[in-house]
């Protein structure tokens, strides 16, 4: 078992929209298109993996360059 500081913790809709200044609304409309990071349905819950977040915005700043 990983010790808990390397674990990629989950983040709840809360945090995503907290971190992307972004609604609750917003985020779950994109889940609707598959747009915006990729979420994980934990029972009725939906979390996102810290990591997935990040890597989605890196990802959408790139995305202009091309």
């Amino acid at each position: 078992m990983q010790a808990p500081e390397t674990v990629d913790p989950l983040w709840d809709i809360d945090q995503v929209s907290e971190y992307l200044k972004v609604p609750k609304r917003t985020l779950y409309r994109w889940r609707t298109y598959n747009y915006g990071p990729r979420g994980i349905r934990v029972g009725r819950h939906v979390r996102y993996r810290r990591s997935a977040v990040i890597q989605w915005v890196d990802f959408m700043e790139h995305s202009d360059d091309e």
